[in-house]
């Protein structure tokens, strides 16, 4: 199966014959760019930043992928102030936290260095724009009608998060939130707590074990994370829980958790198309670096095979490009995708 057409099957129809002035602009300027990661081992990131130095290069671009010594804003702080002074064009972040990092962005800046964030933003005043895998509200509705679906309209509920900090998680979490309580639907079901496994198996494992010991009628944990929701499926799955799983996750991590019944510890999960992530935000830092947008409410550009993307208003303050809804992982599909992630 090939690139264009996983493409065309996460995100939608492709947009064929488009020839990007972005693209044509990049080959000859030689745009340098800094991918920095949230930290190493990450399987969500390493598909993506796979997508981008192959998009990237493609259009004649450089780019360095920097990984922070933990998942913390001071080690991205201490890669940041290395990159300063290396002449890039673009600094492209996904962020640990969406406001320590604000200082540090703004020295980059200030040097002439654009900023992008993907995949988890850092503040408006850090960035040029932010390239966002799924609109909040969207993936915070698929998470929590899977959340009352296995609760079957009632009982109690937990979050397994990645780090407190990480901009993306949280967003989605408030959104979930603000669901929650705004629609009486859900006025059954309760959240017990919020864990925080800071995207280390070992970590979101433990948090897993301490949830359904604290609360043995605990029906549901929701794992924003692909890396807790595969430690949590491990962990409940193992261990014979009846506590059942849903959140954001890799089909291939996830492949032997997922199915129907007590066997399994997962009936279906979300993501979005990694790949179109990397591409989406290897196509936006290029046209960045290159004036082609400057990250303005209202402007459009061309991201290749992907089609054509509007710069909106983010609900930070910023603007954000979104790349498309989140799909469902389930037992009828999660074999196929597996194949791909």
């Amino acid at each position: 199966m090939n690139k264009k057409l996983v493409s065309a099957l996460l995100c939608g129809a492709m947009v064929l014959g488009c020839v990007s002035p972005v693209a044509v602009q990049a080959e000859e300027e030689g745009v340098k760019i800094a991918l920095v990661a949230k930290s190493a081992g990450n399987a969500f990131f390493e598909i993506a930043a796979a997508s981008f130095v192959e998009t990237a290069e493609a259009e004649g671009s450089t780019v360095d992928i920097i990984y922070p010594e933990e998942a913390t804003a001071d080690a991205q702080i201490k890669s940041l102030d290395n990159l300063i002074s290396q002449d890039y064009d673009v600094i492209c972040i996904s962020a640990n936290d969406e406001n320590a990092l604000q200082a540090k962005l703004e020295e980059a800046m200030d040097a002439g260095i654009k900023v992008v964030s993907f995949d988890s933003a850092v503040n408006a005043d850090s960035r040029q724009v932010f390239v966002n895998q799924a609109g909040v509200t969207e993936v915070a509705q698929a998470l929590m009608d899977a959340v009352y679906d296995i609760c079957e309209g009632e009982g109690q509920w937990a979050i397994l998060s990645a780090t407190s900090q990480a901009t993306n998680q949280n967003a989605w979490i408030d959104a979930m939130k603000e669901i929650m309580e705004s629609d009486e639907k859900y006025a059954d079901l309760e959240l017990v707590e919020v864990a925080y496994g800071d995207d280390e198996s070992q970590k979101s494992t433990d948090q897993t074990e301490a949830l359904v010991t604290n609360y043995p009628d605990l029906k549901c944990i929701c794992a924003p994370t692909t890396v807790g929701i595969a430690a949590a499926a491990k962990y409940l799955q193992d261990n014979d829980c009846t506590c059942k799983l849903t959140g954001l996750g890799l089909p291939s991590e996830m492949l032997e958790y997922t199915g129907d019944g007590d066997d399994y510890s997962c009936p279906y999960f979300y993501l979005w198309d990694m790949q179109g992530l990397g591409t989406l935000a290897a196509y936006t830092s290029i046209a960045i670096a290159n004036e082609e947008i400057t990250g303005a409410e209202g402007e459009t550009f061309t991201a290749g095979d992907l089609g054509d993307f509007e710069i909106v208003a983010a609900s930070d303050g910023g603007t954000e490009i979104i790349l498309g809804l989140p799909l469902e992982f389930n037992p009828e599909n999660v074999e196929e995708y597996a194949e791909l992630y």
